[in-house]
């Protein structure tokens, strides 16, 4: 042990904050993960944007605690003095976790938030494809292909066609 810890008991308190902790995220990610897949539901029965939105304001709130939770463990682990990544806390569960009941609940916190990232690419990708569609379909429409967002000086939005070529020689 490097000798982060002055007794056992203060290693005994840096194991109980990090069980507590991870199993918060633990559970903050099983629920962004349930949140995740209704959303992708709603995006795939392609029901209301109302029905969207509202999977959209849930997601973010969920999100929102799981990073209260993660910011937490984050300055618990730089308090300690590691640094305040995924390497650093895996020193710190060695440290303080000598009988290692902790690093299989990491790993689980990391394999959930790799299956979130997955149905997150997933979603937004249908997003993208919808937004596509209907731009193309407004161009079908309106017989006007769509037109480049631009910002003026007082930060209010325009919208403008691409440039046109005036001269080929300077």
């Amino acid at each position: 042990m490097s000798g982060v810890f002055v007794n056992a008991a203060a290693r005994e308190d840096c194991r109980r904050s990090l069980d507590r902790l991870l199993t918060e995220e633990l559970a903050a990610l099983a629920e962004l993960e349930r949140l995740l897949e209704a959303e992708r539901e709603v995006l795939v029965r392609n029901e209301s944007p109302e029905a969207l939105e509202d999977a959209c304001t849930r997601r973010q709130d969920c999100m929102g605690g799981l990073l209260r939770v993660q910011d937490e463990r984050r300055r618990l682990v730089r308090a300690l003095g590691f640094e305040a990544d995924a390497a650093g806390l895996e020193r710190l569960l060695r440290e303080c976790d000598p009988q290692r009941s902790l690093p299989a609940r990491w790993g689980e916190c990391s394999e959930r938030a790799r299956r979130c990232r997955e149905i997150n690419d997933f979603n937004g990708a249908l997003v993208a494809t919808r937004i596509r569609r209907v731009t193309g379909l407004l161009e079908i429409i309106t017989g006007r292909r769509a037109e480049t967002p631009i910002y003026g000086r007082q930060g209010q939005q325009a919208w403008r066609s691409a440039g046109r070529l005036l001269a080929t020689e300077a």
